[in-house]
């Protein structure tokens, strides 16, 4: 098959959620079939990556746009009803080159990656095509809002939440729409009413997330990782370090908690104590999971799985998240991973965990043994081929 990937970032390097998708899903997929690529290129760096990616990639078009024009395009949110999410990634010159690959190549499947995407696509029926929704945004934006704020920001988060929800109904114009769990794919079912959802889980590479000789004796190290400008991350560390961290270290009083992740914003920079240890950018995360007792994800809002989750249970890495990183995972609490929502009972399964080497390596096991059954890229590749091999034969009347 001849299979277009319509991405909204340049997916190198393969560090993000959606970089990360891409990325690995078109490795899989490039051994039997031809693949191109069709992104935004966001700064000049983006730029440089074309010869990795061609390694992937039969044709890569880069279209650069400047995190200044879209800023600028969004200028128009206050007067418009689309979302900012996708005013953000409109772009005239992207819209033309699209136009140009369609019409030169006769692709049998376009994969649309994300919401921010989903217009570009939208009215091709003639052209098989999958919208690739990495989780249901309009949930994502009903939990952001749902935690304390200023007055500004919960206005703001209740009119983008309500526009997201509507601009979420060009599902039902695509062949296919995925989501990465059921707990959003009910969601979006409620909410729209469409017969055209699939399920495509996040991945794990269990190459470079490989269980390693692990030891369950410990040293008290409790970590965090992600991208430390995304707003659900820095609620989530600044909520464990003011609300269940304390509780922890009445118990265990020399324990650290480790924030590993790129571009540390202030709010995070200023946690960093004795106790705290930001890292900044970390090149090898197998070696963090690795040094780590126990993997914590207190994400109060978001959606969909959380790679965090699902990279430290490949290695074996005992996992305590809330419902946000867990309820993808399709496991009982206490198996795999440990669910908690509330900061107390969350601090009282970390220091459970940190008390027991039996329940670490519980967890570890477990969570190894969940990863390799449905969590492997190989797998999810596979799941989307049948997907593109099912889109190419429905079409719109």
């Amino acid at each position: 098959m001849k299979i277009l990937f319509l991405a909204n970032r340049v997916p190198y390097p393969p560090y993000r959620g959606d970089k990360l998708k891409i990325y690995n899903l078109a490795k899989r997929l490039k051994a039997n079939h031809e693949i191109h690529l069709l992104t935004f290129a966001q700064t000049k760096e983006d730029l440089t990556y074309k010869a990795e990616l061609e390694k992937i990639f039969s044709v890569v078009n880069l279209v650069y746009l400047p995190k200044w024009k879209s800023a600028i395009k969004c200028l128009s949110g206050a007067i418009s009803t689309t979302p900012f999410q996708v005013l953000y990634f409109q772009s005239s010159r992207l819209r033309h080159e699209l136009d140009e690959m369609l019409e030169l190549h006769r692709y049998d499947a376009v994969h649309v990656q994300h919401l921010r995407m989903s217009p570009y696509m939208a009215n091709y029926k003639e052209v098989p095509r999958i919208l690739d929704l990495p989780d249901a945004f309009s949930l994502y934006w009903e939990r952001r809002r749902m935690v304390n704020k200023g007055v500004f920001a919960t206005i703001f988060e209740k009119i983008e939440q309500k526009r997201v929800l509507a601009s979420e109904a060009v599902l039902k114009e695509y062949n296919l729409s995925l989501v990465c769990s059921n707990e959003d794919l009910d969601y979006l079912e409620i909410m729209h009413h469409s017969g055209n959802l699939r399920l495509l889980p996040n991945g794990v590479d269990r190459v470079t997330f490989a269980p390693r000789n692990h030891d369950y004796s410990h040293n008290e190290t409790i970590l965090f990782t992600g991208n430390m400008d995304y707003a659900p991350n820095v609620d989530a560390v600044i909520h464990f370090a003011e609300n269940i961290f304390p509780i922890v270290r009445a118990q265990f009083p020399k324990a650290k908690f480790v924030i590993a992740g790129q571009r540390p914003v202030k709010k995070v920079l200023a946690l960093a104590n004795e106790n705290v240890i930001v890292t900044g950018f970390i090149n090898n995360l197998a070696d963090a999971y690795d040094s780590a007792s126990v993997l914590v994800a207190p994400l109060r809002f978001g959606a969909g799985t959380q790679n965090k989750v699902l990279e430290a249970m490949s290695m074996g890495i005992p996992v305590v998240c809330t419902q946000i990183g867990f309820n993808g995972l399709g496991t009982k609490s206490g198996e795999a991973a440990i669910m908690q929502r509330e900061p107390e009972a969350f601090a009282n399964s970390v220091i459970d965990v940190l008390a027991s080497e039996d329940l670490r390596r519980k967890l570890g096991t477990g969570g190894i043994k969940l990863i390799k059954e449905r969590f492997d890229w190989d797998i999810i590749a596979d799941t989307l081929e049948g997907y593109f091999k099912e889109c190419s034969t429905r079409r719109f009347s």
